[in-house]
């Protein structure tokens, strides 16, 4: 049973408990449907100063929503449109400082003033990508950044690219 944590105020140690977490949730179950959708859970309850947290994935040459925390999002979006179609197509993490200065940011939620979308990978090529957004401008730091490609590392081995959608 898992429940509710009280992270550490130290980032570090708080990130480093997530990481064991994402493992200890997603290594032993083998529907990747549920590991994306626990894997977006954990980060909904651990990150603070976020509106959505969530998944697309690479069906036919286009992002599609995957499992996610937040309001209803958009449905599809285009390879190198928004920060998401941009992360797919240079395949690299985008961190957005504020969403409304980034050219072609897709404005799925108006409350979202920055966002980080990290590629996720199966054997190396993208199959979708980790997409978060915060109310807050600057919501995501180099440390942010460092852990939550750290979190996407840790859970692609229990993801798989062939989920049919």
């Amino acid at each position: 049973m898992f429940t509710t944590n009280t992270y550490s105020d130290n980032k570090k140690d708080a990130y480093e408990l997530l990481l064991k977490q994402a493992k200890a949730l997603l290594e032993d179950e083998t529907s990747t449907l549920a590991n994306y959708a626990n894997a977006s859970a954990l980060l909904g309850q651990f990150l603070g100063d976020i509106n959505w947290v969530g998944f697309y994935l690479l069906k036919e040459n286009e992002l599609v929503l995957g499992p996610f925390q937040g309001l209803p999002a958009c449905t599809r979006i285009s390879i190198g449109k928004g920060v998401c179609g941009t992360a797919v197509s240079k395949n690299q993490t985008m961190r957005v400082a504020d969403v409304h200065a980034f050219p072609g940011h897709i404005a799925c939620d108006a409350a979202s003033n920055s966002e980080i979308v990290i590629p996720v990978r199966h054997n190396s090529t993208v199959i979708g990508v980790l997409d978060i957004d915060s109310p807050l401008k600057d919501r995501f730091s180099e440390e942010d950044q460092l852990y939550l490609e750290q979190f996407v590392a840790t859970i692609e081995p229990f993801l798989n690219a062939n989920l049919d959608f």
